[in-house]
């Protein structure tokens, strides 16, 4: 296991069920490392503020990968700064992001997916905060609304 922080690794931010089972090659450049090195310190803040583990459940995703699952050509998974998780130990993905945007932790954004949290450490901290809704298979965004 490569640790990239105190809780959590290399494997577990690459891990990607859809590309075990469809041979895709998961596996993170140099520079995506030291991306995921970033959201890794992201993730331990987060971690901190809500007092519990989080389960990752998306991390970095190379682009055959964010294109087979329907993400955006804009993502930050590809670039390795995102990542999806929950925290059931602390509350509903809604109680994390408003306990996210409450703090002080600095992200570049935060989307309430319903029953996920997605969250962002790219290099423009502007801490942009949405809600994701779903209608025939297409996310559509608007600004979180408590």
């Amino acid at each position: 296991m490569t640790k990239l922080s105190e809780h959590f690794t290399l494997e577990e931010l690459v891990a990607s069920q859809y590309a075990a089972r469809k041979g895709i090659n998961n596996a993170p450049s140099a520079i995506i490392i030291s991306n995921l090195t970033q959201l890794a310190n992201g993730l331990e803040k987060v971690r901190a503020l809500l007092n519990a583990p989080i389960l990752v459940s998306s991390g970095y995703r190379c682009t055959q990968l964010n294109i087979a699952v329907g993400g955006s050509s804009k993502s930050d998974h590809v670039l390795g700064y995102a990542a999806d998780f929950i925290c059931p130990k602390f509350g509903t993905p809604k109680d994390i992001v408003k306990a996210i945007i409450a703090s002080n932790i600095q992200f570049s954004q935060i989307i309430f997916e319903g029953t996920w949290v997605h969250l962002s450490f790219a290099p423009n901290m502007k801490r942009e905060a949405l809600t994701a809704t779903f209608k025939n298979g297409k996310a559509s965004y608007s600004p979180f609304k408590e």
